[in-house]
């Protein structure tokens, strides 16, 4: 079996004869790297996996446990998807290196893309997945345990290679993006878009987009529903277990938790750890988000109320110093600290390497932070990722955020130019939908198919996509932001500077508008009721929504009698 599996996967993934010898040379390369004391480079673990530490046994169970998805998800999906392929993209993508992104590399490369890896994570890294994919030919720059240098070192290997250009940056976290803006802008000129997959990823994406600096189109994959509802809910309700678990044995029952934002990522864990016979209490600051954790029985606190008692302190918000030195000095004795958002800035790691505090490592991704008196807190993976640094993620929910990144680096990559611009833009909605239906097998699950005569009522194509684009966004401003290229009718500001919101068939005048959290309409008026029925009912119903926020006035009036002609159902 193990020799049949061998021999399936070097027939499946020959790759060509001037990309071994590349990659070969990258190899050497990359074994000048003077190693640091106490660590353990890449290129002793390619080295090691020649001989007997990553024998052929290692090799087989890796690619086994891989191609359980290979067939079902990339090989016979992205080509049925589109009738192009990858060929002539150059990819550079930061990633945590687990079996099932082996998948993921090998399909792109089997697509015809050549791809240059680093770790988006110093924990994150499988050791064998790293080693195997290296010594299959790939150009792959990490290990577990990377120091800070180590990381930066790593992406700058990735992206600075003689006699190679990339032309689309797969990323994780944005910390690619950064690195070639600092180090090397002149990049950007070839490359064609950027795909990036986590919140605080897309928040810089954004950040550049709105000081004008986005110099390529982006696709924001965090935010479709795929990855919002599966890789952050459902993946995050259960790694959050099996990471606390692994690392401290804690028993869930009646312990005290609190978890700092109530997003996807907040409401699994929180959702879990309820159901484990916890007591949750939830911090967030959006009043949305909080009257959504209130309905689900949690308790809506500031973490200064709570932090003296809590057992467990989570954060998955993506913001930075969201549990600082002063809420670590109160915290209890015992009490287990760790991160389920991004990167290490949510967590103030720094304020605690002080002489004052002693750290004392009792296993690996544990670290217990002694006070003078004695308390001392367990810090879990050094205020990274948990999910990725102490625990499994499931194969199948990678696969589906897989499968949606390899759709947007081939949309990006094929798109016909003036397609997208130098914008942020989300996943198209038919992918999302398109992505969600190739997983429906594993359940055996069987889709109802609209009649001709509901399709029409409801203003949908038989096939879809059956949510708008704008579904999932976070809030109404978001969704007219993202949308100026296909909207006009509202003024986001004090001053009039941006111009987005309602359908082009709608005629509007606005006067004023208040700049603050919510957004308020002077005055909308539709033009012909003829143009309004050419409108899908989706965005009609938005319509509806903001006409009723509108002040009362005759424009408005006579907008809401023909809304009610076009679709008559009860007026909000």
């Amino acid at each position: 079996m193990e020799a049949a599996v061998e021999d399936w996967t070097s027939a499946a993934f020959q790759l060509p004869q001037w990309m071994q010898i590349q990659f070969a040379d990258q190899k050497q390369e990359f074994n000048k790297r003077t190693t640091k004391i106490g660590r353990r480079s890449l290129s002793r673990s390619i080295s090691q996996s020649s001989t007997d530490s990553y024998s052929s046994e290692m090799r087989i169970l890796c690619m086994r446990e891989a191609l359980q998805f290979l067939h079902k998800i990339f090989i016979n999906t992205a080509p049925r998807c589109y009738s192009t392929t990858t060929d002539g993209m150059h990819k550079l993508s930061p990633e945590s290196f687990l079996a099932v992104k082996r998948v993921l590399m090998e399909t792109l490369a089997a697509l015809g893309a050549q791809c240059r890896w680093a770790a988006c994570n110093i924990y994150s890294t499988q050791n064998e997945v790293a080693a195997a994919l290296a010594e299959g030919g790939f150009a792959v720059f990490a290990w577990k345990g990377e120091s800070e240098d180590d990381f930066w070192w790593c992406i700058d290997r990735c992206v600075n290679v003689e006699g190679w250009q990339p032309n689309m940056i797969l990323d994780d976290g944005g910390d690619l993006t950064h690195w070639i803006y600092k180090k090397y802008p002149n990049m950007f000129k070839k490359i064609k878009g950027i795909v990036e997959e986590s919140v605080t990823g897309v928040h810089r994406l954004y950040q550049l987009s709105k000081a004008g600096k986005l110099c390529v189109p982006a696709m924001n994959v965090n935010d479709s529903v795929t990855k919002q509802k599966f890789d952050n809910l459902y993946c995050c309700r259960e790694s959050i277990l099996d990471g606390l678990k692994r690392t401290t044995d804690v028993m869930f029952g009646g312990k005290q938790v609190v978890v700092c934002g109530y997003g996807e990522v907040g409401k699994g864990c929180s959702a879990a750890l309820k159901a484990m016979g916890s007591i949750v209490y939830v911090t967030e600051i959006d009043p949305i988000c909080a009257l959504q954790a209130c309905m689900d029985g949690f308790r809506l606190v500031k973490l200064n109320e709570v932090i003296r008692q809590v057992d467990i302190v989570i954060t998955c918000t993506g913001n930075k110093n969201v549990v600082v030195r002063e809420y670590l000095d109160r915290m209890k004795n015992g009490c287990i600290v760790c991160n389920m958002g991004h990167s290490n800035t949510e967590i103030d790691v720094a304020s605690l390497r002080t002489p004052e505090l002693t750290w004392e490592r009792v296993r690996s991704q544990v670290d217990h932070v002694i006070w003078p008196d004695g308390k001392r807190i367990v810090l879990l993976a050094e205020g990274r990722l948990l999910n990725l640094s102490c625990s499994t993620v499931p194969t199948f929910v990678l696969s589906i955020t897989a499968t949606t990144q390899a759709l947007a680096l081939i949309e990006l990559y094929n798109a016909p130019e003036g397609r997208y611009k130098q914008d942020v833009y989300l996943l198209p909605k038919k992918m999302d939908e398109y992505v969600a239906s190739l997983h429906l097998p594993t359940f055996d699950a069987h889709l109802t198919e609209l009649t001709d005569e509901q399709a029409k009522y409801l203003g949908l194509n038989k096939n879809g996509p059956f949510k708008p684009n704008y579904y999932r966004e976070k809030d109404i401003e978001h969704f007219l932001e993202t949308s100026r290229n296909k909207f006009i009718g509202f003024t986001l500001g004090n001053d009039i500077d941006t111009l987005v919101g309602l359908p082009r068939p709608i005629h509007e005048s606005v006067k004023t508008l208040k700049q603050h959290k919510y957004i308020s309409i002077a005055e909308v008026q539709i033009k012909k009721e003829d143009e309004l029925q050419q409108c899908p009912m989706t965005l009609i119903a938005l319509l509806k929504l903001l006409l009723a926020a509108a002040p009362t006035s005759k424009a408005k009036t006579d907008s809401i009698n023909i809304l009610a002609d076009v679709l008559p159902e009860e007026m909000p």
